[in-house]
């Protein structure tokens, strides 16, 4: 697929029904058309709103906000238009009791929403950052329970991530999810940002209240579901910031396949609100010409409008054609079963036709069957970070399943304990350092492999445990077929496929 899409991205227009920023808007579609001009032959041309739509959500804000994006659907420039919420589109608690929600108005996300663009391979997920945030708590005090209830629910962020890609989502994926150009939009920005953070709040006590109250776990979510750029409004400010983060697959340090990069991107208010300066954002991914095999870039276009400036221009004027291009991060997506507790953790039940994709995901990898090219510090990391999916699973589990069922993934899990044991006394690792291990949700493989040496401790039988390793992986594997799966645990790795069932 020769993928090409664009995202505009404009943020914070902060209308408030008086008319009064109409020129402003006018002045920013005549700069959007202006700029879209060398983009009018690619399939997929999207308008992003990044919150604060309106100033406050009362019909006249919510009125013109309509107007707003129907006349900039009636420019042709665009074949979609998607949004999200910002604090200022979201009802104070005075006005919850009122007719109008900006959510239902303006048809927002109250959670998360994934649109799938299939000519282009785009999966756009929106993500609604309200209840996640601390901005509402930013001018006052915020007690400890306020605030780890506040961080409870960015971590939920995670949760909400993983259920934009729900089945039913996927099943309509023209081409394998891992292949998809994976783009989150939501309100507020995840950390905090280098570039004009201390434009106006320099010095605020309030300034570490701006953001998500979790914002590592949020975007630890993010890389983990192959997320390769955020795009956020809020802070009135522009940035872009590129996080590196090493791979748990990589079997070295050196190199660019060390390391999975997602970049940040920030708006600026479109509109200028509050005396700043105004911006939009160009985003543009497609394959470079001139290459024999596809080369993608995602190259970024960034336009500012001082204060007392009528015009747009580029903000990186340094740079050639005043665009920013970056190399898009490779696929190198984390352990299944680490993307597997994510998925798993955005279900409230599963019943069991939907516990056997889980379960054949998580087995079917290479330390489970007869692979002599595995460390014993490689096979334990993946059999703690298995055990833990498991064990989501059967909480999960709708206890109405047949109870052979039920006991057949106990008794997986009880073999896979004795995996675990075993794997930690070939690393010489003692039972207590073993139990924090299995406290750990999210294990670093570097980490791991790091404290243990790859070879196994002096003075065992390294075949007879590596004979032992393989007849619990068979006794595991006869109870899988319990299951409904054969997956040939213990022996040589199947070929990748769908589901076998007895």
């Amino acid at each position: 697929m020769d993928r090409s899409f664009v995202i505009a991205q404009i943020s914070d227009l902060h209308l408030d029904g008086s008319g009064r920023l109409l020129p402003t808007i006018e002045a920013l579609t005549a700069a959007l058309r202006e700029r879209m001009a060398d983009f009018a032959d690619v399939p997929d041309r999207v308008l992003l709103i990044t919150g604060d739509i309106v100033d406050d959500p009362t019909p006249r804000s919510l009125e013109e906000a309509v107007a707003v994006i129907a006349s900039l659907r009636q420019t042709g420039l665009f074949t979609d238009i998607q949004a999200v919420a910002g604090n200022h589109d979201a009802k104070r608690p005075s006005q919850r009791g009122g007719r109008h929600d900006a959510y239902d108005y303006l048809h927002l996300p109250r959670t998360s929403k994934n649109v799938y663009y299939r000519q282009a391979g785009l999966d756009l997920m929106l993500l609604d950052s309200n209840n996640a945030s601390l901005t509402a708590l930013a001018s006052g005090n915020v007690d400890e329970r306020a605030y780890h209830g506040l961080v409870a629910q960015s971590a939920r962020l995670s949760v909400e991530l993983a259920g934009a890609l729900g089945s039913a989502g996927r099943a309509d994926y023209s081409e394998p999810a891992e292949n998809l150009v994976r783009v989150l939009a939501l309100h507020h920005h995840p950390l905090p940002q280098a570039t004009g953070e201390g434009k106006r709040f320099l010095g605020a006590a309030d300034e570490p209240l701006m953001y998500l109250a979790a914002p590592a776990t949020f975007l630890e979510a993010a890389t983990s579901l192959n997320v390769t750029m955020v795009l956020h409004g809020h802070r009135h400010v522009e940035g872009l910031t590129r996080y590196s983060i090493p791979d748990p697959r990589a079997t070295r340090s050196l190199g660019e396949d060390f390391w999975r990069t997602i970049y940040v991107l920030s708006c600026p208010s479109s509109t200028g609100q509050g005396g700043d300066d105004a911006g939009f954002n160009i985003i543009h991914f497609g394959s470079l010409p001139a290459t024999e095999q596809p080369e993608y870039r995602i190259t970024i276009a960034r336009y500012s409008r001082p204060r007392k400036d009528g015009a747009f221009s580029p903000l990186d004027s340094n740079m050639p054609d005043g665009r920013i291009s970056l190399p898009v991060g490779r696929d190198l997506s984390r352990d299944p079963a680490i993307q597997s507790a994510i998925e798993i953790a955005s279900c409230a039940s599963l019943n069991w036709d939907q516990v056997l994709p889980f379960a054949h995901r998580l087995l079917s990898r290479p330390a489970f069957h007869d692979d002599e090219g595995q460390s014993w510090a490689d096979r334990l990391y993946v059999y703690l970070v298995t055990s833990h999916a498991l064990a989501d699973l059967d909480r999960r589990l709708d206890r109405s399943a047949q109870r052979r069922h039920v006991a057949a993934l106990a008794e997986v899990g009880a073999l896979l304990r004795e995996l675990i044991g075993l794997s930690a006394e070939m690393l010489d690792i003692d039972r207590a350092t073993l139990d924090e291990l299995r406290a750990v949700r999210l294990i670093n493989r570097d980490d791991l492999e790091r404290r243990w040496p790859a070879l196994p401790r002096e003075g065992v039988d390294v075949e007879g445990r590596a004979r032992q390793r393989l007849h619990l992986l068979r006794d595991m594997n006869d109870q899988v077929k319990l299951l409904g799966l054969d997956l040939g645990l213990g022996g040589e790795a199947p070929p990748q496929g769908s589901i076998a069932p007895r």
